[in-house]
């Protein structure tokens, strides 16, 4: 993983969709690859606002596809 997501990110991004750490990779789609669904992005971006404390917009979201996604809206955003 990328050094902006540390632990964190990957435990968050493990709890809300149940899946192992070895599978948050950087090219993982939170869809096609480790198997989320729509309401289940809406919770992981809202834990990711509040671990971050940061507001990632409805459109942001939108744009969020995979994890690279994730930790370059994060490093950018911070």
């Amino acid at each position: 993983m990328v050094d902006c997501t540390c632990n964190e990110f990957v435990e968050i991004v493990c709890e809300q969709l149940g899946v192992s750490a070895e599978e948050v990779t950087p090219e993982a789609s939170f869809i096609e690859d480790l198997g989320a669904d729509s309401l289940d992005i809406v919770e992981l971006v809202m834990a990711l606002e509040e671990e971050y404390e940061m507001e990632i917009s409805d459109e942001d979201a939108e744009k969020i596809k995979t994890v690279q996604d994730v930790i370059t809206y994060i490093e950018t955003h911070r």
